[in-house]
């Protein structure tokens, strides 16, 4: 099968949204075409004690708006589900208000093994990012009405992190799953391979819905899933098919394979038609002079 996106999300910046008993999303006024509406801070919990997951960037505005929505009820826990600019940077002002520590798996680069040249790092990496408590697989945390299990997805990042709210069966899933377009894997930090896993990985959790940070939620996660892993292997198809008929640089990859893509999203292409390369050169199927670049000739092996 594959994936249908959905791009019908609307809501109000900087204005709680009850989305159920103990999730409420805020809207940050930080829309574009990476961030599609803008990041979504999810608070959780409905008594007393509440965690806020990905603050989103600095933005004082969207962090009063986020205290106002905590009212009196006081904020213990901010999660981070990864280290980029419109999910992790407001997380220690936010910790400075609240007093609250910032639990993440780590600073950006966290788990990455090896890499390619410092150039091809991607621009919107948050590399100031420290959080108080580094988190690992299978953590659990908790508050007076809600447990969060912590797990390790890399692929988008090497640090990202998805949080099960068991109590209501819903994963909010950062960048890792989003309802209204495919993930961005850019390397050095992106892994496709890795990617591919920690979608089975997630899909093997009891989860009703995915809660991504920007767009419409993910109403039923397993054949979603599946589209998406579908859609990874067409793409792939496509790179080796467009190899076949005389493409060899990037360029002329992403500008037949995205044609039909609003322009200002063919760097952002690029980069995750480079993860895919990176893993069909590590595996032998395509071959470039050196190691891959996004500048390299590439070409079928053999």
């Amino acid at each position: 099968m594959s994936v249908e996106f959905k791009q019908d999300f609307s809501a109000e910046y900087g204005i709680p949204e009850q989305m159920t008993k103990r999730v409420t999303r805020v809207l940050c006024n930080n829309p574009s075409p990476f961030t599609y509406t803008g990041t979504g801070t999810y608070l959780v919990g409905a008594e007393n004690n509440l965690a806020v997951i990905d603050p989103g960037p600095f933005d004082t505005e969207h962090g009063e708006a986020i205290l106002k929505a905590a009212g009196d009820r006081p904020i213990t826990h901010i999660f981070v589900t990864h280290s980029h600019i419109d999910h992790s940077p407001l997380s220690a002002w936010l910790s400075e208000k609240t007093e609250a520590p910032i639990y993440a798996f780590g600073p950006h680069g966290t788990g990455r093994a090896g890499g390619l040249q410092e150039e091809e790092v991607e621009a919107g990496a948050d590399k100031e990012f420290m959080p108080d408590h580094t988190i690992t697989d299978s953590d659990t945390f908790s508050g007076t009405d809600w447990t969060l299990k912590a797990i390790h997805t890399p692929g988008h990042t090497a640090n990202h992190m998805c949080f099960l709210l068991k109590e209501e069966k819903l994963m909010f899933v950062g960048d890792h799953v989003m309802g209204w377009a495919t993930t961005v894997i850019a390397p050095p930090d992106g892994d496709v391979r890795k990617y591919i896993e920690s979608l089975k990985k997630i899909a093997e959790e009891d989860v009703e819905k995915l809660i991504p940070t920007h767009g419409p939620w993910v109403e039923n996660p397993k054949p979603f899933i599946r589209g998406i892993v579908t859609h990874r292997k067409m793409r792939e198809g496509q790179i080796l098919k467009c190899l076949e008929d005389g493409a060899s640089t990037i360029d002329i990859l992403v500008a037949r394979m995205y044609k039909d893509v609003d322009k200002r999203l063919h760097p952002a292409a690029a980069r995750s038609v480079f993860g895919h390369i990176i893993a069909l050169v590590d595996e032998g199927r395509i071959s470039c002079e050196g190691p891959p670049r996004l500048s390299s000739i590439y070409s079928l092996a053999g």
